[in-house]
């Protein structure tokens, strides 16, 4: 339920409640919640749940939300909060919930048993009407817990969850030895530890040792178990970590707290870094909740004003990881601001030339189509309605951008104004490379990571590529 925000929190133990003592919250109910909580508690009669007919519930009975989430989530997060275990509920339910719905929750002290064990009166209410009200048994926490940022996030359906596919194809893969490349902050160091803990990489941890430690100690992690190589800064960190990936000591990169560029910069020099024939480049594995399928973006990370050329190894290099996550003809929609070849618009000759090339077999593996609009692209009623005829419209699997800006802007806007979970991959080098940002969550680190194992999995079945 989104209107909650709760940013500092502290439990009551069970030695400080006492009988009377109360909690109560106010909140809105959202059309995705009564959906949500429609589907998960299987009442889904679409009679009395779909009125107006467009797909979504418009009421969920009052079990699903008062007795199951209201309620539990009051006593687990509010009285007694965080350590609390719901043991035995007696609720009575009386009505539905529909969206709009202002509801409030109340639980409080009725008594305390042996086995820390305490008994609540619980109601919620619309206005005077009770919904729910009964008594439900908890197990109090023992000692005090406290939360610094306990918030309640926006909730967005999923209707794919493609990431969780791709780490479920991990599950059975060993773990990739993967060097990451100066962890000297909170999220760099321990994004690497969660991927390990779920067995996707046996990191090596590239930096200033005492910042690491530093960090590791704060955080209060244990690094005994993992391979640590000690450099003076972070440029050091870079050099060691390719020269690592070159002696085939690690099979794939991962950026830490240093800026991009001071990573690169170590990655491109052919001589001495990890190019390959292939041009270098970043691609978005973006899950998109309102788009059907995982949706590719490239290239909105590294090459800024890509030529003709380029272009070519950017399609080929995403075509070639669309394959290693299980599609066999992916879709490419080359973007511009139109549909139609324009001589006054670069990146429409562009579109025209990969195409035919495509026809050629100067690339291959994937359907190319373009020049194409975002919508049309995307959007099958808007390739109708444009009169559009083609197997790439309005169902891309990967959108190749004119240039860098336009792709970041493509990225982030479905990201934040779509709520997509994102993952970053660079490709066109001897090992992949995952470009972390500061801005990623714990999802985004994990899906980066899993596509980097797979694609460093598929690189030990083929063979070596110059």
């Amino acid at each position: 339920m989104s209107e909650l925000k709760v940013r500092t929190f502290e439990n009551t133990t069970y030695d400080e409640l006492q009988p009377g003592a109360t909690a109560t919250i106010c909140r809105r109910v959202s059309a995705t919640e009564v959906e949500a909580l429609s589907l998960v508690s299987g009442d889904v009669d679409s009679f009395h749940l779909d009125a107006n007919g467009d797909g979504i519930p418009d009421k969920v009975m009052a079990k699903a939300v008062g007795g199951e989430a209201i309620i539990s989530g009051m006593l687990t997060r509010r009285l007694p909060g965080p350590g609390t275990t719901v043991l035995e509920q007696d609720l009575r339910f009386n009505g539905v919930i529909a969206p709009g719905d202002e509801l409030t929750g109340t639980v409080t002290v009725r008594e305390k048993l042996p086995g820390q064990c305490v008994l609540f009166d619980c109601s919620v209410k619309r206005g005077a009407h009770v919904l729910v009200e009964g008594r439900v048994l908890v197990q109090a926490p023992g000692k005090r817990i406290r939360y610094s940022d306990v918030a309640t996030p926006e909730m967005i359906l999923r209707r794919t969850d493609a990431f969780s596919a791709l780490l479920r194809r991990c599950e059975s893969l060993p773990p990739v030895r993967c060097a990451i490349v100066h962890p000297c902050d909170r999220d760099s160091l321990l994004g690497p530890l969660e991927a390990a803990k779920r067995g996707l990489i046996v990191p090596v941890l590239v930096g200033p040792e005492a910042k690491i430690r530093a960090v590791a100690e704060a955080e209060e992690v244990d690094l005994s178990g993992f391979e640590l190589v000690n450099t003076e800064h972070s440029h050091e960190a870079a050099a060691r970590a390719v020269a690592m990936a070159r002696d085939g000591k690690v099979e794939a990169l991962m950026k830490g707290s240093l800026h991009t560029d001071e990573l690169l910069a170590a990655v491109v020099p052919s001589a001495t870094g990890l190019r390959t024939a292939r041009r270098v480049s970043h691609v978005f594995v973006l899950d998109v909740p309102a788009y059907p399928r995982p949706l590719m973006v490239t290239d909105a990370a590294i090459n800024i004003q890509p030529t003709l050329k380029d272009k070519v190894d950017i399609a080929q290099n995403a075509i070639d990881l669309a394959h290693i996550l299980g599609l066999a003809q992916p879709k490419v929609a080359i973007l511009a601001a139109v549909e139609t070849v324009n001589a006054d618009m670069p990146s429409t000759l562009d579109a025209a030339a990969l195409c035919k090339m495509a026809d050629r077999g100067q690339i291959t593996g994937g359907l190319l189509d373009g020049p194409l609009a975002f919508d049309n692209a995307i959007s099958p009623e808007a390739a109708k309605t444009k009169k559009i005829v083609s197997p790439v419209a309005g169902q891309a699997d990967i959108l190749l951008v004119p240039d860098l800006e336009s792709g970041n802007m493509v990225a982030k806007q479905l990201q934040y104004l779509a709520g997509a979970d994102s993952a970053g991959i660079v490709l066109g080098t001897r090992v992949p490379i995952v470009l972390t940002s500061r801005a990623d969550n714990v999802r985004t680190r994990l899906a980066s990571t899993a596509v980097m194992a797979l694609v460093a999995h598929a690189r030990r079945a083929a063979p070596a590529r110059p």
